[in-house]
Order: structure tokens, then C-alpha cells, then sequence
């Protein structure tokens, strides 16, 4: 195979690539936003329920009110792990469109969760 083929199968799998990574990134900014979330436990030793208030910017959570981490994918699956002082949470469920649903397991407890976009 000559030089300037090579070159030319090298260059497209650089865009190729490149498109790749801006569409999956621009898939999971569709989900950009600030996001109310309500927890909900599984048994009422566990508490009656909370709201976090959580943030996506390009896929990545964060929050405010306690510590936050994880991520939303392209079709909107999202996993995060939420931590205030000892206690630990992480979860998984999907958004799609303005809201969204899962489950949760702590330690201790568990139970499942619902979001809406602000």
C-alpha cells in the first residue's frame, strides 16, 4: 500500500474518531442540567424520603448539597455515587427526556429514586 494511501486511511480514522467522541458528548449533554431528585427508601427506618438537587454538565454529575460522582451515558443510563458525612449511596437507573428513574443501595439501606429536570 502506497504513502499517500496510509495517509489517507490515517486521516479518516482521525475525524471518524473525532466525530465519534463530539457526538457522544453531545448525546450526553442532552441530559445537561439541573436535575431534582427524589430518594426514596425501601423501609421507614431508612427515612421517608429526600431531595437532592444534582447538576450534569457533559455527562459528568456533580452536586452542591452533598458529594457527587458519576455519569450519564449516551442512551441516558446514568450510575452516580452520593455520599453526606458517613453515609454512601450509589445508584443507577435511565433519564429520558425531563425525568428519570432507578434504584439505590447504601450500607444499610436501599430503595429507588426519581428525577425531574428543573
Amino acid at each position: 500500500m502506497g504513502r499517500f494511501n496510509q495517509a489517507l486511511i490515517a486521516t479518516s480514522l482521525v475525524f471518524a474518531l473525532a466525530s465519534s467522541a463530539t457526538q457522544a458528548a453531545a448525546a450526553s449533554a442532552s441530559f445537561d442540567g439541573t436535575w431534582n431528585v427524589r430518594i426514596a427508601a425501601s423501609s421507614s427506618e431508612c427515612g421517608d424520603g429526600q431531595t437532592v438537587s444534582i447538576g450534569i454538565n457533559n455527562g459528568q454529575v456533580s452536586s452542591a448539597m452533598v458529594s457527587a460522582s458519576g455519569t450519564v451515558a449516551e442512551a441516558g443510563t446514568i450510575s452516580v455515587i452520593l455520599a453526606s458525612g458517613i453515609k454512601k449511596a450509589s445508584g443507577s437507573g435511565r433519564l429520558s427526556g425531563s425525568s428519570g428513574s432507578g434504584t439505590w443501595r447504601g450500607a444499610l439501606c436501599s430503595g429507588t429514586w426519581t428525577a425531574s429536570r428543573i
